[in-house]
């Protein structure tokens, strides 16, 4: 009887050591990345409120998605996001409510894109961004 016990404590321990060992490779670098995350300046003050509205004009999944959290994390407020039928090389921002400064300031953000003026009252956003081929999303980790 204590032969067996010492099999199965032995393999216990086996267990528990390889476990460790997965944790640490697999989940912990993530983890690790998530610590290391460089800030990201914001361009907007925060008394601003810019609603923007953010297509995804590509064949790439979750564009849309990533640009919403990165132009948060800028300081523009994304009321909604999808995708467009059209399809874009180059990101363009199209200016609603007729403040051409906040098309230009998101532009820097999401460069290389370019401007256009397209008034359009009854959207109720400042701003209709089409993200292009062009554009490719910062390296570091994003929310889940």
């Amino acid at each position: 009887m204590s032969r067996r016990r010492g099999r199965w404590f032995i393999l216990a321990v086996l267990a528990l050591v390889t476990a460790a060992l997965v944790w640490k490779r697999v989940i912990g670098p993530t983890a690790r990345q998530r610590s290391t995350r460089v800030a990201v300046e914001r361009l907007l003050p925060d008394s601003v409120r810019v609603k923007v509205e953010v297509l995804n004009a590509t064949t790439v999944r979750g564009l849309a998605r990533r640009a919403t959290f990165h132009l948060r994390d800028l300081g523009f407020d994304v009321v909604s996001s999808g995708n467009s039928n059209e399809r874009l090389d180059t990101t363009v921002v199209l200016v609603r409510s007729g403040r051409m400064d906040w098309g230009e300031l998101a532009a820097k953000g999401l460069a290389p894109a370019r401007v256009e003026a397209r008034p359009d009252t009854s959207r109720y956003l400042d701003l209709t961004i089409l993200l292009g081929t062009t554009w490719r999303p910062s390296p570091e980790t994003f929310h889940p």
